[in-house]
Parts: structure tokens; C-alpha cells; sequence
């Protein structure tokens, strides 16, 4: 497939036998799974994954990509290739049940974050999701309180799901490197969630807000949200930093904000 990696949608191709072999058995697809990837691009996955499967999904938003991917996957087994931007695509149109769904992908770097968050709001449909991203994403997604990763991506996904750093993957796996290392990684959406959030826009503003001034305490980066009093009526010192709390933490004050 002659096509030349395009910057403006992130891609870079995976090419490195032995890792789409290592991708392929940490996803370890079962012939009923309905699988969804998200940028199959040139179909280095895509190609391993749907034999063992049968039928899958893909998102892919370059048009030049589709038709030949079609092409290249037609003797491999049924492939729906939905031409859309991963960020407005409705996953859940695609769950025969619910926690039904296999989401996989090479992730475009400049959309993960967004894309994650997007994904999550649909996590009633979803079974698991495996993804090659940014190892500096990873390490954020599996960080904990006080490392300097934990931030706001952490609290937001670990509050929903349970993540898991599997390998790391070097720039030569792909066409063209990347500067920066890559890691795969699977989120498993936790059911029931992990915690009851009672307000759950409340419960973003709260976090975004706190780590958006991360330098500074509590009682100040959250200071137009809430007052130190009701900070201290969460049993929360009004004195740390936003890093130093714990996800459950972060639920309970908002929680207690909520109530109030």
C-alpha cells in the first residue's frame, strides 16, 4: 500500500512484525468479539486481527486509506470501515449488548487525551480498550498520587476504569519514527464504577480546575469553586496541592461540594 504518512492526522505506521505479534496476543481476540479499531491505517493490525475474529469495525478518517485498506482485508474475513473522525463517532451504535465491546487502536497523538474521554462517556458499551499511545500518556494514565505524571487524565480515567501499562514500544516499530517512545496500554471501564460520583460535570470542573494550578494549594487553585471551610468539611486539607490526593479523594470532595 503506497501511501505517504500524513502529519496533519498524526499517522504513523506500524510496520515491526514482532510487535503487532505482541499486540495482537496482549488483545488475545476470541471469534465472537465484536472488535473495534480506531485508525487501522495501513491495516498492520487490522490484517492480524480480523481472521481470528471474522468481522470487525474500523474507524479510519483518511478516505485515501479506505479503499485500499478494503482491498487489502476483503480474503480476511468481514470489515466495516466507517470514513469518520474517531472524536464523533457514536461507539455505542455499534454494541449488540452492553460491555460488549473490543476497542483497539494506534491512537493519533494530538487527539488521544480527547479521544479517551470521548470513549469513556460510552463505557456502558465497552467491555476493554488496548491502545498504542505516547508512553509520557501511559506513564499520566497509570500514575499515582504524588508522582509528577498524576494529573488530571489520571484522576478522570482512573475513576472509571482500571489501567494497565503491558509494553513499551520503540520509535523504529513505525514508518515514519516518531520522536518520542510509545507504549500499549489496557483500560478495563470498571462495572460498577470504582466510586459513586453523584455530579459528574461537577466532578470534572473540580479536577480539571485543581490541576490546572497545580503549583499551588487547594484553598487557592479551587478558591472560585469552593471555600476552604467546605475543603476542610471533606475531612481534605485546604493546604495541599492537588497532586498529592488520591482519586477517592477527589470524589469525595466532590461529593461533599455537591451536597452542599
Amino acid at each position: 500500500m503506497n501511501h505517504h504518512p500524513r502529519k496533519r492526522f498524526g499517522q504513523n505506521f506500524l510496520h515491526d512484525p514482532g510487535t503487532i505479534q505482541r499486540i495482537v496476543q496482549a488483545i488475545s481476540p476470541q471469534p465472537d468479539d465484536n472488535l473495534v479499531e480506531i485508525g487501522p491505517g495501513q491495516g498492520a493490525i487490522t490484517t492480524e486481527l480480523l481472521p481470528l475474529v471474522k468481522r470487525m469495525h474500523a474507524i479510519e478518517l483518511d478516505r485515501d486509506l479506505v479503499e485500499p485498506l478494503a482491498l487489502r482485508c476483503a480474503a480476511l474475513g468481514e470489515l466495516q470501515i466507517h470514513n469518520i473522525d474517531a472524536l464523533k463517532f457514536d461507539y455505542s451504535s455499534l454494541a449488540e449488548a452492553a460491555h460488549s465491546l473490543r476497542v483497539v487502536g494506534n491512537l493519533p497523538y494530538n487527539i488521544s487525551t480527547p479521544l479517551l474521554f470521548h470513549l469513556l462517556d460510552q463505557s456502558d458499551q465497552i467491555l476493554d480498550m488496548h491502545f498504542m499511545l505516547q508512553k509520557e500518556v501511559v506513564e499520566r494514565m497509570a500514575a499515582i498520587p504524588g508522582n509528577k505524571s498524576y494529573g488530571r487524565l489520571t484522576v478522570m480515567l482512573q475513576a472509571r476504569a482500571e489501567v494497565t501499562p503491558l509494553f513499551t514500544i520503540g520509535p523504529g516499530a513505525f514508518r515514519p519514527p516518531p520522536k518520542v517512545d510509545s507504549a500499549f496500554v489496557r483500560l478495563l471501564p470498571l462495572t460498577p464504577p470504582p466510586y459513586r460520583i453523584d455530579n459528574w460535570d461537577l466532578f470534572g470542573r473540580l479536577v480539571s480546575q485543581a490541576f490546572s494550578q497545580r503549583r499551588k494549594t487547594l484553598r487557592n487553585s479551587l478558591g472560585k469553586i469552593l471555600t476552604a471551610d467546605t475543603i476542610k468539611a471533606a475531612d481534605i486539607d485546604p493546604g495541599c496541592r492537588a497532586e498529592q490526593l488520591s482519586v477517592a479523594e477527589f470524589v469525595k470532595l466532590a461529593n461533599h461540594a455537591d451536597a452542599g
